[in-house]
């Protein structure tokens, strides 16, 4: 019986992966649910001028797709604008890093920055990671687009990406093609995209204002920040891929990359890493607890709060508030105690870049 069990559960293991990578195919890679190639939805004719293409100077909202080059490196992005863009009145922006395996396109469908973007009037930004193979079809599986995010998790063969300085030449370009709010530049980032956001919050912090990784890892020991950036960090209690005390990550249902499952540090560790960066006192500012969301705030001396830490009872490997397009059975609940795209914005905006300068310094 036991063996009976185990092929059972390895066929239906292998049922939901083969599923998942062709719905991944047909919603995210390549063909949307009306059956066109997703390529041909985007407004080419409007793309950054990296590759000879006519630069972007209209108003119109929605989304816009651009390329440019770093290096020797071909690279996407998506711009979303929101309908009171006018080109003359300066507007922040708000980059969203999408998970391990992910795209920009599923991001935006998953996190409802979107539809944030319209509602505040910012510029919300979906770049895309590069796979391990860039000659071959993008796929979940096989050939996942992944950030550079500091754990040093590649595959063989695998060209180690600089993604500091596509994340750089990105909001260069989009400081051409657009009227940008230099000092409300924000990053955020799910998995392994909010890990990368740990590692461009270090390195960009002269230009990046704040950032708001989520259900991720910060895979440097000892950040050195020049400034001290504040952070927003939001994760579910039952994340089986950012498990709370640290360890493996797998799938709900054992399934794992031997690649990607490198073990992470526990999540207070993360927490614990950008306060000692910051020169937070390791003491709570304060601790709320209402309705299974959990949220402890830490600063500097005289209440400057830096750090907002967020634990959701309950919830997996989600965006809060958001979609999901992996079943429970593989990443866990979704929850929407929270609305993550909410929460982060108030706290953006709280923070602009001259806020915190070298004068408040790090201990």
């Amino acid at each position: 019986m036991e063996d009976k069990r185990d092929i059972k559960r390895r066929l239906l293991n292998t049922l939901c992966l083969t599923l998942f990578g062709g719905f991944c195919a047909s919603v995210l890679w390549g063909i949307d649910d009306a059956g066109a190639p997703v390529s041909d939805k985007f407004d080419m004719t409007n793309a950054s001028g990296a590759f000879g293409q006519k630069k972007f100077t209209e108003a119109a909202s929605g989304d816009k797709e651009f390329k440019i080059k770093v290096g020797e490196v071909e690279r996407h992005y998506i711009v979303h604008v929101p309908p009171q863009y006018d080109k003359k009145t300066p507007v922040p922006v708000v980059v969203m890093l999408h998970g391990g395996g992910g795209t920009g396109k599923a991001a935006a469908f998953e996190t409802g920055w979107g539809e944030k973007a319209d509602k505040e009037g910012f510029l919300a930004v979906f770049p895309d990671a590069m796979p391990p193979y860039p000659d071959k079809a993008v796929n979940f599986r096989r050939n996942p687009q992944l950030w550079n995010d500091g754990s040093d998790r590649f595959y063989e063969g695998h060209n180690v990406v600089d993604d500091i300085a596509f994340i750089n030449a990105m909001l260069d370009d989009i400081e051409r093609n657009f009227t940008v709010d230099a000092g409300r530049v924000f990053l955020s980032g799910f998995s392994n995209g909010g890990s990368m956001c740990f590692r461009a919050g270090e390195a960009l912090c002269g230009r990046v204002a704040a950032i708001a990784p989520t259900s991720s890892a910060c895979w440097s020991l000892k950040p050195e920040l020049k400034r001290p950036i504040p952070m927003c960090y939001i994760t579910g209690t039952e994340d089986p891929l950012n498990l709370i005390d640290g360890g493996m990550p797998k799938l709900k249902n054992g399934s794992f990359d031997p690649v990607r499952a490198k073990p992470k540090p526990p999540v207070r560790e993360s927490i614990n890493r950008w306060i000692r960066a910051t020169g937070s006192d390791p003491s709570p500012i304060s601790k709320t607890d209402e309705n299974g969301v959990h949220i402890e705030t830490y600063g500097q001396e005289g209440g400057k709060e830096i750090i907002v830490f967020v634990t959701i009872d309950d919830m997996g490997h989600t965006w809060a508030g958001g979609r999901s397009l992996l079943p429970e059975a593989i990443v866990g609940k979704r929850s929407d105690k929270m609305k993550a795209a909410d929460f982060i914005w108030t706290f953006f905006q709280k923070n602009p870049l001259g806020k915190y300068s070298l004068k408040d310094g790090v201990r």
